[in-house]
């Protein structure tokens, strides 16, 4: 098992990919501490992985809202409480935000969008940091989705805060490099959940015709795997991913099975990170 005796906080797991990396990660011998805002669904689901569980991990659950320092370094405490150690931070809590035109949509639902997609990791990070830099061992993960690497018109604070995070990702790999603590993103493929139906609910007129489009198809096709990325996940979680910390990894795109093999090359070089290209990165010279 990856994750024996190890414990793992996973934000926004009472469904869909936190539910996924929470059942993973269980069946890996980690003990996980589960949070979302949704108290009723996130017993239920605590109930049901720890009943489905087949090794001796245990699960918590603790009704937690991610923008609140408090309940962030509540969440924390039990965690350290209940199982004696916190080894992993996985941060998969998130919103899709307002959709529509940047200038249009409501400006309290943009900043919630960012205030949840970027302030909730950062918070539970800094409630975590001196907890995993005391025992010299630590992994971080942050979902950082597919609005981190392109353009998302019409879903401005969604892009933006995403982008943020993976940003915030390999800032935070660099300072916590010294103390055993690896930091990574995740991109985990494009998933049939509650935020493909917000986009099919939007329909094409606030959401765009091609986003409503990919969704109407993705819809029909099945989408992503949630079980990839929660592999993905506790992989990079694992000591065989010790040496891989900074980076932005597809859960659907990237042959992440096989990393390993390209650790030396990936640790020395700039690849799966966000960088801006320059004209010679395109043959040109200007």
């Amino acid at each position: 098992m990856l994750l024996k005796e190890r414990s793992a906080i996973i934000t926004g797991a009472s469904r869909g990919l936190g539910k996924a990396i929470a059942q993973t990660f269980l069946a890996n011998g980690c003990n996980i501490t589960i949070c979302s805002r949704d108290e009723e669904n996130l017993r239920a689901t605590a109930e049901e992985l720890q009943a489905g569980c087949q090794t001796t991990a245990q699960v918590r659950a603790l009704k937690t809202d991610v923008t609140s320092e408090s309940e962030v370094k509540a969440l924390v405490e039990g965690a350290l409480q209940q199982f004696g150690r916190l080894d992993i931070i996985v941060n998969n809590a998130a919103i899709l935000g307002p959709i529509g035109l940047s200038e249009q949509v409501d400006w309290q639902e943009w900043l919630q969008a960012v205030e949840i997609n970027l302030g909730g990791p950062v918070l539970l990070c800094r409630a975590a940091i001196p907890h995993l830099k005391a025992q010299g061992y630590g992994r971080i993960i942050n979902l950082s989705g597919g609005g981190a690497t392109a353009p998302r018109p019409h879903f401005s604070a969604y892009a933006a805060s995403k982008a943020a995070l993976v940003r915030f990702t390999e800032t935070l790999a660099e300072e916590l490099k010294e103390y055993g603590i690896a930091v990574n993103a995740v991109a985990p493929g494009a998933l049939n959940t509650e935020m493909l139906e917000q986009v099919l609910q939007a329909g094409s007129a606030m959401a765009g015709s091609k986003a409503f489009e990919d969704a109407c198809a993705q819809k029909k096709q099945g989408g992503s795997s949630p079980e990839q990325a929660a592999a993905l996940c506790a992989f990079l979680a694992s000591d065989a991913a010790a040496a891989i910390t900074g980076k932005l990894i597809s859960a659907a795109w990237d042959p992440w099975q096989k990393i390993s093999l390209y650790e030396k090359q990936l640790v020395s070089s700039d690849i799966y990170t966000l960088r801006r290209i320059i004209p010679t990165d395109r043959g040109q010279d200007w």
